[in-house]
């Protein structure tokens, strides 16, 4: 049995996390919520707070009690906002905490790109603005081109896990064109596996959505990769052994 644990911010789609666990009879994952802002936890400074490193280790304290094998900060946001060292100083604290192998989302897109040898990217994220913006920048820091960047405004993370589906393969389709070799779609709030399919198609190459790429990282670090096609395009592809 392989038990793959999640620090998972606020909520909006934990049925991605059940849902994997419940098609693969030896898997079980855990999630326990970490603290973050009341309101638009999507704003820069209500970001900063929920990437505070003493929020994420208390949590990980939790979460480490279920005896996971890995441990996973399962937020985009709340690790690209502090930039690469800052990401990179997440995991190491929450490694220390727990004692198991630990990544985070952004850190994991990272990866899932090297993985599918994509370096220009086309980003759909969920949030403002400002927030879009800083993962772009967060991406250029691993030498990651962003040939198109949009955003849909949601505000925090319950609003974006209210997204219509139809947006978003019309928002993804309008991505994908262009010289990108890969579309991703930032947010572990917004409930994407059950639509990788549906996507991928839409925007005519590799879609690597934060849940998809999470529990891939996941999967990655207890050496139980390949996996199903749940995973999309990352499903066959094996897990790098280092960001780049």
């Amino acid at each position: 049995m392989t038990r793959l644990g999640f620090i998972y911010p606020g909520g909006g789609a934990e049925q991605d996390y059940y849902a994997f666990a419940e098609a693969h009879e030896d898997i079980r994952v855990f999630l326990v919520g970490s603290r973050i802002p009341a309101g638009d936890d999507h704003a820069l400074a209500a970001l900063r707070e929920t990437a505070r490193i003493e929020h994420i280790v208390e949590a990980g304290r939790r979460l480490v009690s279920l005896q996971p094998e890995v441990v996973v900060w399962a937020c985009t946001s709340g690790s690209f906002i502090v930039g690469r060292s800052g990401a990179e100083a997440q995991v190491s604290a929450l490694a220390a905490v727990t004692g198991r192998q630990t990544t985070s989302t952004s850190l994991a897109f990272i990866r899932a790109l090297a993985a599918c040898r994509a370096r220009r990217v086309g980003v759909l994220a969920t949030y403002p603005e400002p927030a879009a913006r800083a993962f772009a920048g967060f991406l250029g820091e691993f030498g990651i081109a962003v040939m198109r960047l949009d955003w849909l405004d949601a505000s925090n993370g319950f609003n974006a896990a209210t997204i219509p589906a139809d947006r978003l393969l019309k928002a993804s389709r309008a991505i994908g064109t262009g010289p990108a070799e890969a579309v991703l779609i930032p947010d572990t709030a917004l409930a994407t596996l059950d639509l990788l399919p549906r996507l991928e198609k839409a925007a005519g190459k590799p879609e690597l959505t934060a849940n998809q790429v999470t529990l891939w990282a996941a999967l990655g670090l207890a050496g139980r990769l390949p996996v199903t096609t749940w995973l999309g395009v990352l499903s066959a592809l094996p897990f790098p052994a280092s960001c780049p």
